[in-house]
């Protein structure tokens, strides 16, 4: 870093109360606001699910797209039935959930240039919910000058 610049740092939480079971929402625009309201314009932007059953991953924002995701999430673990995860013996019924947000991941980190994200061709930030119904939330961690 030069010398007189000023590391900054910027915490805010997104909240999302999904009442579908599973669904994709493009946060993207949130993400630049918390940018935007940060002031930051040269750094690296984490975004992380703080949950154990939600994902944030980058991709393109394109329905065909995310018609695919559910039929290969739901084919790799599919919900039903619930007995066949052992994590669901202890009363819950989202073993399935726990499997996919670990294959869609928990968090991204973009480059920050320039005061926006620097994301490549078609790229979208979302967050992923796999077991709905409650309140969750994803962090928003963005640091740099």
């Amino acid at each position: 870093m030069k010398q007189g610049n000023v590391m900054k740092s910027y915490r805010k939480e997104l909240w999302f109360n999904i009442a579908a079971r599973r669904a994709l929402v493009n946060i993207t625009s949130q993400v630049e606001a918390c940018l935007r309201e940060s002031g930051i314009r040269e750094g690296l932007c984490l975004v992380n699910a703080m949950h154990i059953t939600a994902s944030v991953f980058i991709n393109d924002d394109e329905p065909g797209l995310h018609q695919d995701y559910e039929q290969w999430l739901e084919a790799i673990a599919p919900h039903e039935p619930i007995s066949r995860y052992r994590h669901n013996r202890t009363g819950e019924d989202n073993g399935d959930a726990h499997l996919k947000r670990q294959i869609m991941g928990r968090e991204v980190v973009v480059a920050v240039t320039g005061g926006v994200l620097d994301f490549g061709p078609w790229e979208q930030i979302f967050y992923g919910e796999f077991d709905g119904g409650r309140r969750k939330r994803v962090l928003v961690k963005i640091i740099g000058e």
